[in-house]
């Protein structure tokens, strides 16, 4: 379904079941787990801040690590593509782990959202408009709470003053 690549060790010594929260945040957006020799749907990449800022730098202009990037797969242009690979995600230790922190939730929560939010903007959702924020969050909210994960947006809006 997912391939899950580990780059920053950070990431196993803060939650050593790393690969397990990933795959099932992964399951709640793209459902069950395909069978036999199924290529993977997405690949998630754990690194450090220095390797998002790197890529965050060289496709967004912005020369700062970030939480989260999503690169969706692209077509060939004149061919038609059976491809079901949906794209990679890589999100960055420094800044996820930092974030988890200042909220006052787990790590795993904090992963877990972070990963259902960029497999959705691998499926083509965005919060570029209000319009779209709200439907993108609305569906981070029904599949968090399947996890049995809170809403991580209530906890930002409760510190606002």
């Amino acid at each position: 379904m997912i391939e899950v690549q580990v780059e920053d060790p950070a990431w196993r010594e803060a939650l050593p079941d790393v690969e397990a929260v990933v795959t099932r945040a992964a399951l709640a957006v793209l459902g069950d787990a395909p069978t036999g020799e199924d290529p993977p749907l997405a690949t998630v990449q754990l690194d450090g801040d220095g390797a998002v800022q790197a890529l965050n730098a060289r496709f967004r202009d912005r020369d700062a690590p970030t939480n989260v990037l999503s690169f969706p797969a692209t077509t060939v242009p004149g061919t038609q593509d059976q491809d079901p690979y949906l794209g990679d995600i890589i999100l960055a230790f420094g800044v996820c782990s930092r974030e988890a922190v200042d909220q006052g939730k787990p790590l795993a929560h904090h992963l877990s959202h972070l990963v259902i939010h960029g497999l959705l903007h691998l499926q083509g959702h965005d919060h570029q408009t209000d319009d779209e924020a709200e439907v993108m969050e609305a569906r981070e909210r029904t599949l968090l709470a399947g996890l049995g994960i809170d809403d991580p947006y209530r906890a930002i809006l409760d510190r606002e003053p």
